[in-house]
């Protein structure tokens, strides 16, 4: 019987032992995978049932783009249905600044496809520095069928660059009516701060534009209308496939103003080549019906952003076209403010209308000589008489007897040193002086001395052509006064129904009808037999007026005002205020004209234009800058 041998190095496998190593690592995978459906299964019925709506919101998100519709901009045109501000469709070629690595060197490329101006570039920069990044905008605007197709055929080598339709702003009238229309620009961050304030970004969502001065800015709420929604399906690329609804904007209001734009031409052209400003009105309902500052601006360079250049040019200029002279220009009123005086002394007592002074040419006063300006006087001087020849002297004397804070309360119901409450925006208040006043401003007393010399309109007195005006527009209605308004009313673009600027009187001032009539009286001889009488000369109708002359610079005691002799830009200011038909006025003005000199010569013959023009249909000859005239006296 042989023996069994074992080789030592031969290991013996334990079948068994494998077995049950592989089952518990199969049941341990098994168990495993198990638990990972069962996470898979729990994930899955939260996101599908838990978190269905959230989940089906955001995938209806996706799909569906929001898409404002901005509206139709309301059109402003005036009492005759001559356009003043409307909207027109054009194509613009526009840039996303965040979707563009090199602006310059994308500009460069787009030069070789379309024309691109150096104008264009320094507007387009403007615009970066005043937009947030993720905004589109426009490096050209207007553009034509060719430059279109061109672009077209060459849009796949500029990404972030698209072709929109746009609705622009457009001012038919350009600079005539730049500072009664006003103009739009791109909202900026202020306005949108603001219109998040005010609860109305939602409206404007869609909308680059906003009313910057002006109608478009008082009257922003009408004219811009309610923004409309399109929901639109997109696809993953985010292109549109189709529309799904579509709640169509609303256009804004149309405005229609009081404003003559015939007589604002006629106005504008009368001015020739001075600077200044007139405001006309109908006394008896306060509409305004011409509102003309000399020079203006072509609102249209704001449109689609001014550019740098432009915008130096014109806020640099030394004419100031940017400042709306007949709302916010402030002006000594000169012999303007003497019929108020005159309305004043009657009031309180201080002189009858028959009393008379002796004018020796001038008011010595605290040892300073109060020149009139006749040398010699005017010799005897009643009520009528100093406002027909406007004696300063009789209106020193009246000023000192008065005393400036029954002046001042006097002025202040016929507007003087308030705001009219017209409806646009940026009007200046003026200054009608007081001791009061004078301690709040400069910290110190008022001198009798100063008085002096706010009778004849002059020392710290400064008002508006706008108030002028109004203040004569209120001797004309026999002392009601109403507050001008230059639109006459809203239409609304869907109704066509008016909502009217009823006339509104503010009050009526606090003066006989007796005394107001001495002064009306006074005001029809200026321009029959005095300062005036020149300029309305041959005229078929019957006017009352007051001239005026305001020193821009002061005169030594002793010296004589000689014009010629003085730098133009320092040389007085010239005004006029009248109403005409005298006895049932239709029209009033107040005319500023700067460094022209005397009233009578400058201011009146503007104002005879005007009436001409507006009750007989005349057109007027444009003023000329003119020398002295020995016959002329200052007013």
């Amino acid at each position: 019987m042989s023996e069994l041998t074992i080789n030592p190095g031969v290991e013996l496998r334990n079948s068994r032992l494998e077995i049950y190593h592989f089952r518990l690592r199969l049941a341990i995978a098994s168990v495993f995978v198990l638990c990972m459906f069962f996470l898979l299964f729990v994930r899955f019925f939260y996101l599908q049932v838990v978190q269905h709506d959230y989940y089906s919101t955001l995938a209806e998100a996706n799909r569906i783009s929001i898409v404002p519709i901005v509206p139709n901009r309301g059109i402003i045109v005036d009492r005759n249905g001559v356009l003043l501000a409307n909207n027109y469709s054009a194509y613009t070629l526009e840039i996303t600044p965040r979707k563009v690595e090199d602006i310059d060197a994308l500009i460069d490329d787009l030069a070789t496809v379309i024309e691109i101006t150096p104008k264009d570039r320094r507007r387009f920069r403007k615009l970066i520095e005043e937009s947030k990044s993720f905004e589109s905008l426009p490096i050209r605007t207007r553009l034509s069928d060719e430059e279109i197709a061109r672009f077209a055929a060459n849009r796949y080598r500029f990404p972030g660059v698209e072709i929109n339709a746009r609705l622009f702003r457009q001012y038919p009238q350009a600079e005539l009516f730049s500072h009664v229309v006003g103009h739009i620009g791109r909202i900026n961050t202020r306005e949108i701060e603001q219109l998040e304030a005010d609860g109305l970004d939602a409206n404007y969502r869609g909308t680059d534009y906003i009313g910057k001065v002006g109608l478009e800015q008082s009257y922003e709420t009408h004219l811009h209308g309610s923004t409309g929604v399109e929901e639109v399906e997109v696809d993953a690329a985010g292109r549109a496939v189709r529309t799904l609804s579509r709640s169509a904007p609303v256009s804004g209001n149309n405005l229609v103003l009081n404003l003559d734009a015939k007589l604002q031409e006629v106005v504008y052209r009368a001015f020739g080549d001075y600077r200044g400003a007139l405001v006309a009105i109908d006394p008896t309902t306060g509409g305004v019906l011409a509102f003309v500052s000399k020079p203006g601006f072509d609102p249209n360079l704001f449109v689609d952003g001014i550019d740098p250049v432009n915008w130096k040019e014109l806020n640099e200029s030394i004419d100031r076209p940017m400042v709306n002279r007949a709302l916010a220009g402030t002006y000594p009123p000169g012999s303007t403010f003497k019929p108020f005086m005159a309305l004043a002394a009657l009031t309180y007592g201080k002189r009858r209308p028959e009393q008379a002074i002796s004018d020796p040419g001038g008011f010595n006063f605290g040892g300073h000589f109060f020149r009139d300006d006749k040398v010699g006087g005017h010799g005897m001087v009643d009520m009528y008489k100093s406002i027909v020849v406007s004696c300063d002297t009789y209106y020193y004397m009246l000023a000192n007897d008065l005393g400036i804070d029954n002046i001042s309360m006097f002025m202040r119901q016929f507007g003087f040193g308030s705001r009219t409450g017209i409806d646009i925006t940026g009007e200046s208040a003026g200054i009608l002086p007081s001791q009061e006043w004078k301690m709040k401003r400069f910290r110190q007393k008022w001198y009798a001395g100063e008085t002096i010399s706010v009778g004849i309109g002059q020392g710290y007195n400064t008002y508006t052509p706008l108030q002028l005006a109004q203040a004569i527009a209120t001797i004309a209605n026999d002392g009601v006064m109403f507050r001008p308004h230059i639109v006459n009313y809203v239409e609304d673009i869907v109704t066509r129904n008016r909502s009217v600027v009823e006339p509104r009187p503010l009050l009526t001032v606090n003066v006989k009808p007796e005394h107001l009539q001495v002064v009306k009286d006074a005001l029809i001889g200026v321009n029959k037999e005095g300062t005036g009488a020149r300029a309305f000369a041959g005229a078929p109708y019957v006017s009352a007026g007051k001239t005026g002359t305001a020193q821009v610079i002061a005169i030594k005691q002793g010296e004589k005002y000689v014009e010629s002799r003085v730098a133009e830009r320092h040389r007085d200011h010239a005004l006029f205020i009248a109403y005409a038909p005298a006895d049932k006025p239709k029209i009033a003005v107040a005319v500023l004209v700067e460094n022209a000199g005397f009233g009578a010569r400058a201011a009146a013959p503007i104002a005879r234009a005007v009436f001409d023009y507006y009750l007989l249909g005349k057109q007027p000859i444009p003023l000329k800058p003119g020398k002295d005239d020995p016959n002329d006296t200052r007013d």
